[in-house]
């Protein structure tokens, strides 16, 4: 198989299954659909972040002796730098004007994150092993690792989401605490990652499944959060 024949496959299986995510989350918020540019700019900024992100996990890893500690790390970078990468390229932004608008957001950021990220794993498979194989990564990638950015960055999205009509000292301190839930809940999963055997690593994806459930279930009270009403 051909260098470009590789990216090629290795970009369409990572960043179609994203999408077909995105189509699934978006159904969330049919009542006011937030504008589908900065739906893709958020997806797109998404797929930044990991170029942005790689650098940074380098970095830190000359530093770490473990593999626990090098891979706690990594997840903390990534859910701080897509919360940043959503802020400064959607969150701010006047469109995003009722509290489940965060979740979407932030879900798109992830997604886009996930693509890219799935698209890097695929690229080795593809390069020299084979299509079995390759087909067998993109399948756990596919139920593990982009659920697991759509689950702590929806995180993430509940949090701001609950804060979105209080002060902005309160929507800061709520967007950190679910920065650091979201970071925790990567931790472990990694964590669950580095010590079960592939026979149970379904297991593990469970959980995750489980908890993309109950952020659906959190996003309905999300949808029926108003405005506090202000006193005479």
């Amino acid at each position: 198989m051909s260098g470009l024949e590789s990216y090629a496959l290795a970009i369409a299986g990572g960043v179609f299954p994203a999408l077909a995510w995105l189509w699934f989350w978006l159904k969330e918020d049919s009542r006011s659909p937030e504008p589908r540019r900065l739906i893709a700019l958020a997806f797109i900024a998404g797929m930044v972040t990991v170029v942005i992100v790689i650098p940074m996990q380098k970095f830190v890893a000359g530093y770490l002796v473990t593999q626990t500690a090098t891979f706690a790390a990594w997840s903390t970078i990534e859910e701080f730098t897509k919360y940043a990468i959503a802020w400064l390229v959607v969150l701010h932004r006047r469109e995003n004007d009722e509290p489940v608008d965060a979740v979407i957001y932030m879900v798109a950021v992830a997604l886009g994150f996930a693509g890219l990220e799935n698209a890097l794993f695929l690229l080795s498979p593809l390069a020299g092993e084979t299509v079995m194989q390759t087909v067998m990564t993109g399948n756990l990638r596919f139920i593990g690792a982009t659920l697991l950015h759509v689950f702590s960055s929806a995180v993430v999205g509940i949090f701001l989401a609950f804060s979105f009509y209080r002060s902005r000292v309160v929507k800061e301190w709520y967007a950190a605490v679910g920065v650091i839930l979201a970071s925790i809940l990567h931790i472990l999963f990694n964590f669950l990652i580095l010590n079960t055997a592939d026979e149970h690593l379904l297991r593990a994806f469970a959980g995750v499944w489980l908890g993309v459930i109950l952020v659906l279930f959190a996003l309905e009270f999300v949808k029926r959060i108003k405005p506090r009403p202000t006193r005479r």
